[in-house]
């Protein structure tokens, strides 16, 4: 399920997976961070999964028809199968956003070829990609690997400058994520579904 928000008020409001301790009873809570910030997870190997529970078949009969193999892998992406950083979104093909189409430029005092070579140039000054790369979660979720989006954050998006390229949609890849309950000696592991948010667009915002 997407957010979405009107490109006239370019609002960020986003959600991701932030998690609170005990690190071996990590369960998904909202935040206002995107993309999700590397987990701090217990390092005691009692509390990964083992050989047994990581059976594919077992596993993608689990996640059922909910896997996406356009936003995760099961295995470590290689040159050829996705693995290379894509960018969405840098072109200015299609037709121009009304906003950009209803400047009022006169007092340029060029003519109407002129205009909008301009509005063309600022709809792609302005225009924020979202960059593609895969991250590797670790062995406590599956698939194990998911291709999360980024906003480019090296200059300013606007002009005046001020305003940056944001996170203003996202959407949610399903996984599976190893929850233990209780202590080393008396502890109950499985896997569980869990909803982990990516950027799916970006907009120039404040």
């Amino acid at each position: 399920m997407e957010m979405k928000v009107s490109p006239a008020l370019v609002l960020c409001v986003s959600v991701t997976v932030h998690l609170a301790l005990p690190q071996h009873q990590l369960r998904p809570l909202p935040s206002d961070h995107l993309p999700v910030p590397d987990l701090e997870e217990d390092p005691n190997p009692a509390f990964e999964p083992g050989e047994r529970d990581l059976l594919p078949h077992f596993l993608r009969r689990k996640l059922g028809g909910s896997f996406d193999p356009l936003y995760s892998s099961i295995g470590p992406p290689t040159r050829g199968n996705g693995s290379e950083v894509t960018q969405e979104g840098i072109g200015v093909t299609g037709p121009m956003p009304r906003e950009f189409q209803e400047l009022n430029l006169a007092e340029l005092k060029v003519g109407p070829k002129t205009q909008r070579r301009v509005r063309r140039w600022l709809w792609s000054y302005t225009r924020c990609s979202v960059q593609r790369v895969w991250k590797d979660l670790g062995v406590r979720f599956w698939p194990r690997y998911l291709k999360e989006g980024r906003c480019g954050y090296e200059r300013s998006c606007s002009l005046p400058e001020g305003m940056f390229c944001k996170p203003i949609e996202s959407a949610s890849v399903s996984l599976l994520r190893w929850h233990c309950r209780g202590s080393r000696g008396l502890k109950s592991c499985a896997w569980i579904r869990a909803r982990y948010p990516v950027i799916s667009r970006c907009g120039c915002a404040c």
